[in-house]
């Protein structure tokens, strides 16, 4: 039974997919899998940061200043002991 066949009607991605395989030594297929294998690990689970300031907003329930916690929270380092 043949391989199912993956169609990319983008002449730049395939263009690239051709250039990184012949540059890792690998198919065509290995190199798209793998790379969208690493998109979605990237992507997977990621909420959209209009969703994410929204949700802030609701929990705090009035504006962070993220400047000022972040400085709130820094302390000087001590240095290195010698």
């Amino acid at each position: 039974m043949a391989e199912p066949q993956l169609s990319v009607r983008s002449a730049k991605a395939r263009d690239l997919a051709h250039r990184l395989a012949r540059r890792e030594r690998r198919s065509i297929a290995d190199i798209v899998e793998r790379a969208l294998e690493a998109y979605e690990i990237r992507e997977a689970g990621r909420e959209p940061a209009a969703a994410f300031y929204a949700r802030l907003t609701s929990q705090a329930g009035s504006e962070i200043d993220l400047e000022a916690v972040i400085k709130g929270s820094r302390r000087p380092h001590s240095g290195i002991d010698l």
